[in-house]
C-alpha cells in the first residue's frame, strides 16, 4: 500500500475535480506509489486562514489511528471514523456539499487511508486491480470521506452519535441510505437504525428489499404526517461550529458530542419503526419464500 504523502499541507483547501485528475495516476490507483504532494499544493484554492477548522493535523491523526486500530477489519473503521470526522470537521451542510474540500482531503492529506479503506479491486471489464477513482473525487455517497461525514450527519440523533455507529455496522444500509432523500427526515433515519438493532432486517438482501419498499411507499405516504420531527434550531449548529477553535481533540474510546440540537421525538421514531416493520413483511426480498 502507498505511504503517507511526503509533503502534508498545514491546512485544508479546495481541489477541483479537473485539477485533481493529473494526480490520479496509475501507480496511485494501483496503490503502488503515491505523489509527493508539492505539485498538488500549487493547484489548491486556499480556505480562510482565520478559521481553525481547516487545520490538517487533527484529521491526519484520526486517519492514522483508524488505520492502526482497524488493520484487521477495514470496514469496521467506518463506524469509528464517521462520528469523529464529523465532530472534528465541523461543517454546515452547505460547506459539506462542496466536493472540492473532500477531493483535497483524499488526495493531499490522506490518500493512504483511501487505499487502506478501499483497496484495489479488479475492474468489471477485467484488468489489473485498481482503487475506484470515485473514492478520491466521486459523488458524496462514494467518496471516501464525504460519505462518512454525511452518514454521521444523517444518522446522529441531536448530539448523540451512537445511531451512526449502529448504522455503519451494515454496509448495505449505508450504501442505500446516502441515495435516499428520505433520510433528510430524521425520524426515518432513526427508525431504520431501530429496525436494524432489533434484527428485523439484517442481511444485505433484507436491507435492500426494505429500502426499496420504504422509497416506494414514500411516494404515496407523507412521513412528516406519520412521524413529525422537531424543527432544528440553527443557532445550535452555528454555536457548535464557532466552538471548533477551542474544542479539544475528539475522544478515541468514547463517542464525541455533536451539536446541541433537540433529539428526534421518540413517539415519531416508534411510529415509523412499527410502520417499517409491517412494511418489511411484504417487502420484495430476493430469495425469501412468501408467507402463505
Amino acid at each position: 500500500m502507498i505511504e503517507k504523502p511526503h509533503y502534508l499541507p498545514e491546512r485544508l483547501g479546495l481541489l477541483s475535480a479537473t485539477a485533481a485528475d493529473p494526480f490520479l495516476t496509475e501507480d496511485l490507483l494501483k496503490a503502488v506509489q503515491g505523489h509527493g504532494g508539492v505539485d498538488l499544493a500549487k493547484v489548491v484554492e486556499p480556505l480562510p486562514e482565520d478559521d481553525a477548522r481547516w487545520t490538517v493535523e487533527p484529521l491526519r491523526d484520526l486517519v492514522d489511528d483508524a488505520m492502526h486500530q482497524f488493520k484487521g477489519n477495514r470496514t469496521d473503521a467506518d463506524g469509528w471514523l464517521a462520528p469523529r470526522l464529523h465532530a472534528t470537521l465541523r461543517l454546515s451542510r452547505r460547506e459539506a456539499a462542496d466536493q472540492r474540500l473532500w477531493n483535497h482531503l483524499a488526495l493531499a492529506v490522506a490518500p493512504d487511508y483511501v487505499a487502506f479503506r478501499h483497496p484495489p479491486v479488479p475492474p468489471r471489464g477485467g484488468g489489473a486491480p485498481r482503487i475506484n477513482r470515485d473514492r478520491f473525487k466521486g459523488a458524496a455517497d462514494r467518496q471516501c470521506f464525504s460519505r462518512l461525514w454525511w452518514l454521521a450527519e444523517m444518522f446522529r440523533n441531536g448530539d448523540d452519535y451512537a445511531p451512526v455507529v449502529a448504522a455503519c455496522a451494515n454496509q448495505d444500509l449505508i450504501h442505500n441510505a446516502l441515495r435516499l432523500d428520505l433520510l433528510d427526515h430524521r425520524p426515518t433515519a432513526q427508525a431504520l437504525v431501530r429496525v436494524l438493532e432489533r434484527g428485523i432486517a439484517g442481511t444485505g438482501r433484507e436491507i435492500n428489499g426494505l429500502m426499496a419498499a420504504i422509497n416506494t411507499a414514500g411516494a404515496t405516504l407523507v412521513y412528516d404526517a406519520l412521524a413529525p420531527d422537531e424543527l432544528r434550531d440553527p443557532e445550535a449548529l452555528r454555536q457548535w461550529i464557532a466552538e471548533a477553535e477551542s474544542a479539544p481533540p475528539v475522544p478515541r474510546h468514547d463517542l464525541p458530542t455533536g451539536p446541541d440540537e433537540e433529539p428526534v421525538p421518540e413517539k415519531s421514531v416508534a411510529a415509523l419503526t412499527e410502520y417499517f416493520t409491517d412494511l418489511f413483511e411484504t417487502a420484495p426480498v430476493r430469495g425469501r419464500v412468501p408467507q402463505t
